[in-house]
């Protein structure tokens, strides 16, 4: 028996309780763990803050990171219909609706921004994207979110050369696809472009299928709402023409952008526990 299935008895509201509790913890210790890290990424992000609002917004963010993972468990753990029936909210519906019935096919940008689990669920309403899933170590939790993705229908390709072809051929046919741009890549999948400002090592992968489709572009965000009884959904149109330069740099500092407009919407929700400026050429490891 999967022993995480557990997470589909508890109710949401006690997995978020012990999320807070968990985030309190965290946040007693900004010399180390995960706000350390948030702190050090804010304050490259948001030089403009005082260190005063720098560490409240990390406090913040420490927490709904917690809630966000707490929500990820919930959300794995029951059927996908309980996620669509989460979202409460979708904003700018009709600019989601207008990619998808393009015949060149439409790729949905997906940042490490808010509960996007919950919308990940929501989005297989309109199909059933073509999804790049690498396998997680342990293979408890691996069975877990696998029996999830394949629960929503996607169409699950390998973070390999023959996912890559794949996801072209998707987007080539007509179909849409589903993309997390903002990981740190090999640096052979990769350009040195401004990141809030900070060159650092960025996935060329979403620009590259964007300048040889011309595929649509969206840009889709989850947030719990303020009164916390559901979650609220963003459809961003990304189609600033640089987005499609022919010059992988121009193209990926414009992907950048566009994901730094996404995150400007709610600072707090981005996932800046992540080693997102691992590779900056100017520092040889920021986090030391």
């Amino acid at each position: 028996m999967q022993p995480l299935k557990i997470f589909r008895y508890l109710p949401l509201s006690l997995l978020q309780s012990v999320a807070r509790a968990c985030a309190w913890w965290i946040n007693k210790t900004p010399e180390k763990g995960m706000l350390r890290k948030v702190l050090i990424n804010l304050k490259l992000a948001y030089p403009q803050l005082s260190e005063g609002e720098r560490e409240q917004l990390a406090k913040r963010s420490v927490i709904k990171q917690c809630l966000s993972y707490a929500e990820f468990m919930k959300c794995w753990a029951m059927p996908p219909q309980w996620s669509v029936d989460q979202v409460k909210k979708v904003h700018h519906s009709d600019v989601l609706k207008k990619a998808l019935a393009d015949p060149r096919g439409a790729l949905i940008i997906t940042p490490h921004l808010g509960t996007w689990e919950i919308m990940n669920a929501w989005v297989h309403q309109y199909g059933e994207p073509t999804i790049m899933y690498k396998p997680i170590k342990e293979k408890i939790m691996n069975d877990f979110v696998l029996h999830s993705r394949e629960a929503l229908k996607s169409k699950l390709v390998p973070t390999d050369a023959t996912g890559v072809k794949l996801l072209f051929k998707n987007l080539k046919q007509g179909g849409f696809s589903v993309i997390l741009p903002d990981h740190v890549p090999h640096p052979s999948g990769g350009v040195i472009v401004p990141f809030f400002g900070i060159h650092t090592l960025t996935s060329t992968l979403a620009s590259k299928m964007a300048q040889k489709t011309q595929c649509r572009l969206v840009g889709l965000s989850c947030f719990r709402m303020d009164n916390e009884e559901g979650f609220e959904v963003y459809c961003d149109a990304l189609d600033a023409p640089d987005l499609y330069n022919k010059n992988i740099d121009i193209a990926t500092t414009a992907m950048n952008t566009a994901i730094e407009e996404m995150i400007n919407r709610s600072p707090s929700d981005y996932m800046w526990g992540y080693k997102r400026f691992r590779h900056v050429p100017d520092i040889k490891d920021v986090y030391k």
